[in-house]
C-alpha cells in the first residue's frame, strides 16, 4: 500500500474514532489537550550542501549519462524543487524509495544533511 493511501486511511480512522471518543470521553484539562509542538523541518545550509554533494555529481552531473545495469537514465537533480529532493532522499534513507545505489548513499545522511543537500541543489540551474 502506498504511504499516502496508508496516511489517508489512518486519518479517516482517527477522525472517525476521535469523533466517537469526543462524545463519550470525559472533559480533559486544557494542559492535557494541548497538542505537542510540531517538529520544525531543518533549514538547509547551502554552503554545507555544496560540500556534501561531491559524490552526487559523479552520476547526476554528467549530461546524458546512462547506467550500465540496469539500463536507465540518471536524472539531473540540479535546480530540482527543494521539497522534492528532501522527500526523495528521505525515502531512499528509510527504504520506502528503492534504488540500491541511492539507498546506500542516503543511509549515512542525517535529516540536516538532507536539508543541506536539497537547499544547495535547488539553487543550481
Amino acid at each position: 500500500m502506498r504511504p499516502l493511501t496508508i496516511a489517508a486511511l489512518a486519518l479517516s480512522t482517527l477522525l472517525a474514532t476521535g469523533a466517537h471518543a469526543q462524545d463519550t470521553a470525559p472533559a480533559a484539562s486544557p494542559a492535557a489537550t494541548a497538542a505537542p509542538a510540531a517538529a520544525t523541518p531543518a533549514k538547509g545550509d547551502t554552503a554545507r550542501g555544496r560540500e556534501l554533494t561531491y559524490t552526487c555529481k559523479g552520476c547526476h552531473g554528467v549530461t546524458g549519462y546512462k547506467n550500465a545495469y540496469p539500463n536507465y537514465h540518471v536524472p539531473r537533480i540540479a535546480g530540482q524543487h527543494e521539497q522534492y529532493l528532501i522527500n526523495a532522499l528521505t525515502g531512499y534513507r528509510e527504504g520506502t524509495r528503492r534504488h540500491p545505489t541511492m539507498q546506500a548513499q542516503a543511509q549515512s545522511f542525517s535529516a540536516q544533511d538532507i536539508a543541506d543537500i536539497a537547499a544547495y541543489l535547488a539553487t543550481l540551474k
